[in-house]
Formats: structure tokens, sequence, C-alpha cells
């Protein structure tokens, strides 16, 4: 019954979270764009199966800041804070009673190459949310990685059904190499969106640049409107 009840107010957080951001949500360009640039059949959001400028691939390139972080499941730990009403610290073992989600999503690189139809396993960005409440003063988020790397969305991107912290990617646990024990993925941006070997997110009041976007990277990161530079 404890567990039936949590799970029912996470839910129910939840969907108070997205109707108070339903309307951005509906207006991002990855889901409401007239003329997307891309090409094959209609993704499940109405955008070409294909954005502009990207190659299909079956293999999984390996990018990082040349430090792949070894973190094990007894140390990983996930800091949620900023902007919110209940900032809190989440282990292992809080985070994988959390309810668990599955989904199949494309992954779109910056650097020209998709990889398409991956099966994920985690938690949804949305239900992290529902946990700590965020003010109303919460606009964005920044994401920070266990190798120092940094990157930011808006609340309108984080909270979309498809926005997970995965833990199992292709049917197996994480691989470092991808960001392992636990990543963000941001199917419907780019993939630097995403912060590998996640450790905190941090809400925000106001936009902050990331580390790519510092460097002249898209605030943005639309595939299919090729938004890949500032």
């Amino acid at each position: 019954m404890e567990e039936n009840s949590k799970l029912d107010k996470i839910v129910d957080a939840r969907m108070k979270l997205k109707a108070r951001f339903e309307q951005q949500m509906a207006l991002t360009p990855s889901v409401s764009d007239l003329r997307p640039m891309g090409t094959g059949e209609i993704n499940r959001h109405g955008m070409p199966k294909l954005p502009a400028g990207q190659v299909r691939t079956e293999k999984w390139p390996v990018l990082d800041l040349g430090f792949k972080p070894e973190i094990s499941h007894q140390k990983w730990k996930l800091v949620i804070d900023g902007e919110v009403e209940s900032p809190i610290t989440l282990s292992w073992e809080d985070f994988m009673a959390l309810p668990q989600a599955e989904d199949v999503s494309d992954f779109h690189c910056v650097t020209t190459w998709s990889r398409m139809d991956v099966p994920w396993a985690g938690v949804r960005f949305s239900d992290l949310a529902a946990l700590v409440q965020p003010k109303a003063s919460a606009k964005h988020i920044l994401c920070h990685g266990y190798d120092k790397y940094t990157t930011n969305l808006s609340l309108e991107e984080a909270l979309k059904d498809d926005v997970l912290l995965v833990h199992t990617a292709d049917n197996k646990p994480l691989e470092r190499d991808h960001g392992g024990p636990v990543r963000m993925i941001t199917p419907q941006l780019y993939a630097w969106k995403g912060s590998k070997w996640i450790s905190r997110i941090e809400f925000l009041s106001a936009n902050k640049l990331g580390f790519w976007e510092l460097r002249g990277y898209s605030n943005t990161a639309y595939p299919w409107r090729n938004d890949r530079y500032s």
C-alpha cells in the first residue's frame, strides 16, 4: 500500500507539472515545426525519421571529453537541487526504486550520425522533477556529469515523455563508454543535450550555458532545423 501511495503521488505531481508546461511543450519545434528538415518516414512526433545532415549508423561511436569516469553503483549518487521545493540526493537503490520506464527512440549525434530505434530503460526526467517539485521560478535545468561536463535544457524540452535517465540500452546495462551507470537521453534534440555519467540536475530560474554551448554549439539543438551551432 505504501509503494502504491508513493507511485500515485509521483504520477499526480508529474501530471500537474506537465500541465503547467503543456502549452510551451506543444510549441517546441521538435513537435510543431511545419517545415522540418529531413527524410524518411514520419516519426511519432510528426518529424522525418532522419534529420537533415545525418546518416544512419548501426554502430554506437564513443565520444567524450577524454575522460571516462568509473562510477560503481555503490558510489553513484544523483543530486537534484536548485529552484525546487524538495531537493534530494538519490542513491542507486533509491533510483531503481522509482517507477521504471521502457522506450524505443532514436539517438542523433551532432557529429552527423543517427542510431535508430534504440531500446532504453530508466526513469523519466518528469518523474524526477515531480519528486522535487520545481518552484514557479524554475524555467531551465543544467545537467552535470561526473566528468565535469554540463549541458542546459529548457523545462519544456526536459519534461517530454521520452527524456529519460537511462541505465539500460540495447537490453543490457549501459556501458561505461556510453555514460554508464546512468546517462540522460534527449531524443528530440541532439544527443549532447543528455549528460553522460550524470551526477546532478540543477533547476534554474534563468538559462545557463553548458560546456559545448559556451564553445559555440547551439543553445536549442533542434535536429530537424539543422540547429548545430550558435
